[in-house]
């Protein structure tokens, strides 16, 4: 090899050698940001969520259902997030909850605007359970026994919905 291919050479493997750094560092950089807001969205989990718990808890009474009563974070919290797209969203879990759950949604938005009634009766149902993180979801039995306090968990629907039925005894 002659001294000019020779710097070429060291030229171009010092250039791949930077960009090897470059790709090295930016890759991880890239792939944790897109790993991180895959559920940056507001998720539609087509459930009929309602926002009184009284008022569920007399209709779980009335239909000998159970309440599951979600804490979230609604445009903000990626645990709330997944536990949506992962379980809420999942046929599966329409299905058990349209057969056996009232459906309660206490939402602590960051963007979505709320009344000061909705942020002082919200607030007011966290410390009565006292909620320190979302998501939190309690279980309510059908004679209004709280008989869980739980969050999100890995599985998918299926292993959601047996969680739920240890909890209820079914």
């Amino acid at each position: 090899m002659n001294q000019i291919s020779i710097r070429i050479l060291v030229k171009y493997l010092t250039r791949k050698e930077k960009l090897n750094k470059v790709t090295f560092v930016l890759f991880p950089l890239i792939f944790f940001v897109i790993a991180c807001s895959d559920y940056k969205t507001q998720t539609s989990d087509n459930l009929n969520w309602i926002n009184d718990l009284e008022k569920a808890i007399e209709t779980a009474k009335a239909e000998s259902k159970a309440v599951l009563v979600n804490f979230t974070g609604s445009d903000w919290c990626n645990w709330c997030f997944k536990l949506s797209n992962e379980v809420f969203s999942q046929e599966e879990f329409k299905e058990y909850a349209d057969e056996n759950l009232i459906l309660v949604k206490v939402d602590f938005p960051q963007s979505i605007p709320q009344s000061s009634e909705t942020k002082a009766y919200n607030q007011s149902l966290a410390q009565k359970f006292g909620v320190q993180g979302f998501p939190t979801i309690i279980i309510i039995n059908s004679q209004g026994k709280p008989v869980a306090k739980t969050g999100y968990r890995a599985g998918g629907p299926v292993n959601y919905i047996n969680h739920i039925k240890s909890h209820l005894g079914s």
